[in-house]
């Protein structure tokens, strides 16, 4: 009967999945832990931006609207100072998303009754933060305005604050500037690593792989034959992507571009490695794709500051960050890329990349090694 061969294959259908031990994980395992990593990473509300305030008028009203930014749970300043030409050095340094000035004379401008202004300036590297962090200023600005007029004018319409808005890096403003030199990382690690670990399983798959090892060639010359190729097809890919960037989406590449290509080499190091160690834990071409996009792309793009900020999330994640290779690679291409840094502002991300790096290819090459013996 039909029914009873539908069953009989039901069963058969399930046997085959729970025997195999490293699929179950994959398939039970690893969204519940993706929905716990996304319910506490996935939020677009910024909070906590840190401001550098320079208040150059030292008056009641100027303090009243700085103790407004704070009290407001969106700002947190981390700086003040009295000279206007530090300001730059904060943004440039990746101290602060935003600086606040407070020109002389604000109070007086209010108590006569007078338009007074605020100069505005943000990193537009960071874009969707930039553009929410002016949005939440411009409100309290906007409250604290609405409330001088009532207070000095009984409500009528002259005077009030103006806020002059700066976006360093990013003028306009535009999603793209920010996403696209990320998404330069993100092609190069989906590429570079499954393709490693993809290649590796086939091989066990079709079973050329055992051929290769009665051959007279060693292991560390079969992992230098295995690896090489992927490093050639990475570079590739990153210089069509930096054509692109630059000639199709008119994103200058401000910064140093041997300097970029040097650390780009730093961050192949964890892809390879990351790839190398998956064809070591997988039998098939399916089980490496899956342990690659559940375990390892998924979660470093929650975590890494690719899609959500990183200043958001709570601190537990936030000091998870700092493990993942993709958090400091995503760094330093916008900075170089966007802000023009030289290594003396990359040095401690481009050491942690490199520390990373060495770490897992180094590790994985051994596991990798083991197998094959």
């Amino acid at each position: 009967m039909s029914t009873q061969r539908i069953i009989a294959l039901l069963k058969k259908e399930f046997g085959q999945l729970f025997k195999d031990k490293k699929l179950l994980p994959l398939v039970f395992v690893a969204p519940v832990i993706q929905l716990v990593i996304l319910g506490y990473a996935a939020s677009f509300d910024i909070r906590n931006i840190s401001v550098a305030l320079c208040d150059l008028d030292k008056t009641a009203e100027s303090r009243e609207l700085a103790e407004k930014l704070v009290t407001s749970g969106y700002f947190t300043i981390e700086y003040a100072t009295d000279d206007y030409g530090t300001i730059a050095s904060y943004l440039d340094d990746n101290k602060v998303q935003m600086a606040v000035v407070i020109p002389h004379r604000f109070g007086d401008m209010i108590v006569g009754r007078q338009p007074a202004k605020i100069q505005v300036l943000v990193d537009g590297s960071e874009g969707n933060t930039a553009a929410i962090g002016v949005s939440y200023l411009n409100q309290i600005v906007g409250q604290y305005s609405t409330q001088i007029l009532t207070e000095v004018n009984g409500g009528r319409s002259f005077g009030g604050i103006n806020t002059e808005v700066r976006a360093w890096y990013n003028p306009e403003l535009k999603s793209r500037v920010y996403m696209v030199p990320a998404m330069l990382v993100m092609i190069l690690l989906i590429t570079t690593m499954n393709l490693t670990a993809m290649a590796v399983v086939r091989e066990k798959e079709i079973g050329t792989l055992e051929q290769i090892m009665v051959t007279p060639i060693h292991p560390w010359e079969l992992i230098i034959g295995k690896l090489v190729p992927f490093i050639i097809i990475g570079a590739i890919d990153v210089s069509v992507v930096l054509v692109v960037m630059v000639f199709w989406f008119d994103i200058p590449i401000v910064g140093s571009l041997p300097l970029l290509i040097g650390l780009t080499g730093f961050f192949l190091l964890t892809t390879m490695g990351l790839g190398l160690f998956v064809s070591t834990i997988s039998h098939t071409q399916q089980q490496a794709m899956m342990v690659s996009q559940f375990f390892i792309l998924q979660p470093m793009m929650y975590v890494s500051g690719f899609a959500f900020p990183i200043d958001n999330m709570p601190r537990l994640l936030q000091g998870i960050s700092w493990l993942i290779p993709m958090r400091h690679f995503l760094f330093i291409v916008r900075s170089l890329i966007l802000k023009g840094a030289g290594i003396g502002d990359l040095w401690l991300q481009s050491v942690l990349l490199l520390g990373m790096g060495v770490c897992v290819l180094g590790a994985s090459i051994l596991r990798f090694r083991k197998k094959l013996d």
